[in-house]
C-alpha cells in the first residue's frame, strides 16, 4: 500500500465525511509529490539508516501521531476541529516542490506557498470549517516551519503569537525530521 493510500485511509477514518470529500478533491488538484523525497539534497530528514523518507511517509507519520494525541487539544475524530488539524498536516508540504510540483529541488518558501493556497481558497474551506478554524488552518500551514517560516522573523518569532495548533504541527514536523516519530 502506498503512503498516499495510507494517508487517505487514516484521513477517511478520522475526518468528517464532508472534510474527507474536500480533501480528496484538493488532493487530486495539487501536484502529486507523495513519492518525492522530503529533502531533495538528502541532507535533511535523515533516518537512522541514512535514508530520507518521501513526503508521503513524512506526512503519514505526522498524521498517525496527531490522531493518537489530538485529545490534548480536546479534538475528537470526525469533527470539524479534527478536519482542521488533519488538513493542516496534510497540506503543510504539498507545495514543497513548487506550485506545479516540478522543481528539481524543494523550495524554501513552501510554507508560504501552502499558507497562500489556504488563504486564496478560504471560501472553499469556509464551506465546511468556521472562520476561526480556517484561520487556524492557514496559521498552522504558514508557520509549520516555526521560526524558519518564510513569513516569520527568525529573531523575533514566538509561538505565543500563533495558534497552538501551529506549534503542534511544527512540533510533529520537527519530530519527523529528527526521526523520532514511529508508526
Amino acid at each position: 500500500m502506498s503512503f498516499e493510500d495510507k494517508i487517505n485511509t487514516i484521513l477517511k477514518e478520522n475526518m468528517t465525511e464532508v472534510g474527507f470529500l474536500l480533501w480528496s478533491t484538493i488532493n487530486e488538484k495539487l501536484p502529486n509529490i507523495w513519492d518525492k523525497p522530503t529533502s531533495s539534497t538528502k541532507k535533511y530528514h535523515k533516518r537512522k539508516d541514512g535514508s530520507v523518507p518521501c513526503v508521503g511517509e513524512h506526512t503519514y507519520e505526522m498524521i498517525n501521531a496527531a490522531v493518537k494525541v489530538m485529545s490534548m487539544f480536546d479534538i475528537s475524530k470526525q469533527t470539524s476541529d479534527c478536519d482542521t488539524l488533519l488538513f493542516a498536516i496534510s497540506l503543510h508540504d504539498m507545495l514543497k516542490y513548487g506550485k506545479d510540483g516540478n522543481r528539481l529541488h524543494t523550495t524554501n518558501d513552501h510554507d508560504q506557498l501552502a499558507g497562500n493556497f489556504v488563504k486564496s481558497n478560504r471560501e472553499i474551506f469556509l464551506r465546511i470549517l468556521n472562520e476561526n478554524q480556517t484561520d487556524k488552518l492557514e496559521d498552522s500551514v504558514r508557520y509549520h516551519s516555526g521560526r524558519w517560516s518564510t513569513d516569520a522573523n527568525i529573531k523575533t518569532f514566538d509561538f505565543s503569537d500563533r495558534h497552538p495548533l501551529a506549534m503542534f504541527v511544527h512540533t510533529l514536523d520537527m519530530m519527523s525530521t529528527k526521526d523520532v516519530l514511529k508508526y
